[in-house]
C-alpha cells in the first residue's frame, strides 16, 4: 500500500503546490512510483504537470489523477494498488475537498513562513487537523538567513502541539525557476543546496508517516 502524504495550508504564498511538486519529484528519483492528486481550484499542480509532460513526453513517470472530493477515497485506494506514494495538493480553503485529503492521508505536511501572518494561520490549520485526528508536520519554508524574528517565530511553533521538521527549506530562486521547466529542483540542479534539503525533507517525511492504515487504525 501506498503512504499518502497531502500537502495542505490555508495561508497563500506559503509554497503549498510547489513543495508538493518537488517531494513528488524527489521521491520518484529513489526511484519510487508517485501519484499525484490536484485538489486546488487553481489547477496550479496539474498545470506544472503539463509543463513536465511536454519536457520529458513519454519519459514522465510521474502520474497526475484527476478526481473530485466524493471520490477522492475510491480513487486513492485505487491508485495506491500500483503507487508506492500518492502526493495530494489539498485545496487552499478548508472545505470538503481539503477534509476529504485530510482524511484520507497518512502524514499531512503544512508548510509556512517565518512570518506573524504564516505562523497566526497555521494555528487554525492545527487546531483543523486535531479536530480530524490527522498526523502532521510543519515545514519551514523560505527561511531567512539569520534572522531575529524567524528565531522568535520557531520558538512560538514549538509550543503548539504539531512537530516542526528538522530540514528546512531555504529561500532560494532555484526552487521557482526549476517548476518553469517542469522539472523538480532535485532534477534542475541536482548538486545544489536546494536539492539538498528537498532530499532531506522528502526523507523525513516518509520517516515520520506511518504505514498506511496504522495510525486510522491506532
Amino acid at each position: 500500500m501506498a503512504q499518502i502524504i497531502t500537502v495542505a495550508q490555508q495561508k497563500g504564498g506559503a509554497g503549498k503546490t510547489s513543495l508538493a511538486a518537488h517531494l513528488a519529484v524527489a521521491w520518484m528519483q529513489k526511484p519510487r512510483r508517485v501519484a499525484l492528486f490536484d485538489l486546488d481550484p487553481q489547477a496550479s499542480l496539474t498545470t506544472w504537470h503539463q509543463q513536465r509532460q511536454q519536457t520529458f513526453g513519454e519519459n514522465n513517470t510521474l502520474t497526475l489523477i484527476e478526481t473530485t472530493p466524493w471520490r477522492l477515497g475510491s480513487e486513492v485506494a485505487r491508485a495506491s494498488r500500483e503507487a508506492d506514494i500518492i502526493v495530494i495538493d489539498s485545496p487552499g480553503v478548508i472545505d470538503a475537498s481539503a477534509k476529504a485529503a485530510i482524511r484520507a492521508s497518512d502524514l499531512v505536511v503544512v508548510p509556512l513562513q517565518l512570518s506573524p501572518m504564516d505562523v497566526w494561520a497555521s494555528k487554525n490549520m492545527v487546531q483543523l487537523l486535531q479536530a480530524e485526528n490527522a498526523g502532521a508536520l510543519l515545514v519551514l519554508n523560505r527561511v531567512p538567513y539569520r534572522a531575529r524574528l524567524a528565531d522568535e517565530l520557531i520558538i512560538e511553533l514549538k509550543k503548539g502541539p504539531t512537530p516542526i521538521a528538522r530540514s528546512a527549506l531555504g529561500n532560494r530562486i532555484a526552487f521557482a525557476a526549476s517548476l518553469m521547466e517542469g522539472k523538480g529542483i532535485t532534477e534542475w540542479a541536482p548538486h545544489s543546496v536546494g536539492a539538498a534539503e528537498i532530499r532531506l525533507l522528502a526523507d523525513e517525511i516518509l520517516r515520520r508517516a506511518p504505514q498506511h492504515g496504522a495510525r486510522k487504525a491506532a
